[in-house]
């Protein structure tokens, strides 16, 4: 897959979020500032980011991905 293309994904999940995703072709991290975020736990963060790419993480087209940073945008201040 290409970083455009999880961007994308986790963009239409979570529609407000800024993104920013590097990788080397199965091996990505992606940084993500949302408002969706306010009030939640780092791991509930997380699982919000990683339900954007379930589909693509069960059929291998994504094989991993890291969540480097979920804030929210007062958080990234």
């Amino acid at each position: 897959m290409e970083t455009s293309a999880i961007e994308e994904l986790i963009k239409a999940g979570l529609p407000d979020a800024e993104v920013t995703v590097t990788g080397d072709g199965r091996h990505f991290e992606a940084a993500v500032v949302s408002a969706e975020f306010e009030g939640k736990s780092l791991i509930q963060r997380h699982r919000l980011v990683l339900a954007t790419v379930q589909a693509q993480i069960a059929s291998d087209q994504l094989h991993a991905l890291s969540i480097t940073s979920a804030k929210t945008p007062a958080e990234t201040e």
